[in-house]
């Protein structure tokens, strides 16, 4: 692969420091030693993951070649490539991006020059077209927009089908969640369902409200997925360590229904910002989603207030 251009060598550093959590990730070398593991998940798909459990790709495999669903940060592009590798002797053929955040898109051009077909939602190619790319961890932050060769070749509205390997895979729109642009992958055959960033078992959710995501798209989004998935579906989170199911992803939306509910009693008995803050309505989640570094309950309540009609005060603005 050729080296990476001055631009998006300053993007996908910018980015991972914005992105990445964990002690020394914000250093230029952060990907050196980083290992990808690639699990089986359930029939030909499988899961691609590095150290920390961001960014997890889906691969599905055969004899018509390979599909992968998101591409990883740049620098661990030939990792990607030597763990699709590792399970199939087919050339990577097609990949399809669930949303446009660089961990997610960041592996899009150098895949492109292996001749990998690169596929989005029409809401996420326009996010690649804006003079900035927005990360909403820490308080929101931009860094340059990805290269021209990083853009989706072939955008779809509510879905598209690829048929492949034997299996009618189903990429579709879901309600605004994460951003306006995700989209869930089904695997039929295999019975796998990947979500991108709109299911985590790391973190709160992250709403990224510059890129059209919302609350209550991502309640709908969670109905959506969870009204897909049978006792035995087998579920890629965006991001986390293990593959999970249906239950983990009703464990999920009940915790996020609970605190929206918290939150909106306390605005309806015309409590501030900084009220509902210090009456910490998510101290029983805190131990299980809410140790992830620039996505805590300071980052998601107030997203949670303000969707919710919270009027602040203006020290709540500045």
């Amino acid at each position: 692969m050729r080296k990476l251009t001055a631009q998006f060598a300053i993007f996908w550093v910018a980015a991972a420091i914005l992105l990445t959590p964990g002690t020394g990730y914000g250093q230029p070398d952060q990907f050196q030693g980083v290992e990808l593991a690639i699990v089986p998940v359930a029939g030909n798909v499988y899961m691609v993951q590095r150290p920390g459990g961001g960014g997890n790709v889906g691969v599905q495999v055969g004899p018509d070649g390979a599909l992968l669903v998101d591409s990883l940060f740049a620098p661990l592009s030939d990792r990607l490539v030597a763990a699709v590798k590792s399970v199939t002797d087919s050339e990577i053929r097609f990949l399809l991006n669930t949303h446009v955040h660089i961990d997610h898109i960041g592996g899009n051009e150098n895949l492109a020059e292996l001749g990998v077909l690169i596929f989005a939602h029409d809401n996420t190619r326009l996010r690649f077209l804006q003079d900035k790319n927005h990360f909403p961890r820490q308080g929101g932050s931009f860094t340059p927009p990805p290269p021209v060769a990083a853009r989706p070749v072939i955008t779809f509205n509510d879905g598209i089908s690829f048929h492949i390997n034997g299996e009618e895979v189903r990429a579709f729109l879901a309600p605004p969640a994460h951003t306006d642009g995700d989209v869930f992958v089904y695997f039929p055959t295999s019975n796998v369902l990947h979500l991108g960033d709109v299911f985590r078992t790391s973190s709160y959710p992250i709403i990224d409200k510059f890129n059209g995501g919302t609350l209550a798209g991502t309640i709908a989004a969670l109905d959506m997925a969870i009204a897909m998935a049978g006792p035995d579906t087998k579920v890629i989170p965006g991001h986390g360590l293990e593959v999970v199911g249906r239950a983990e992803m009703e464990e999920f939306r009940a915790m996020i229904v609970d605190i929206r509910d918290k939150v909106l009693a306390l605005i309806m008995d015309g409590k501030h910002l900084d009220e509902v803050m210090a009456a910490n309505v998510t101290a029983e989640y805190d131990p299980q989603w809410g140790q992830e570094a620039g996505w805590t309950a300071i980052d998601f309540v107030p997203l949670v207030y303000y969707e919710l009609g919270g009027a602040g005060r203006i020290q709540d603005r500045q």
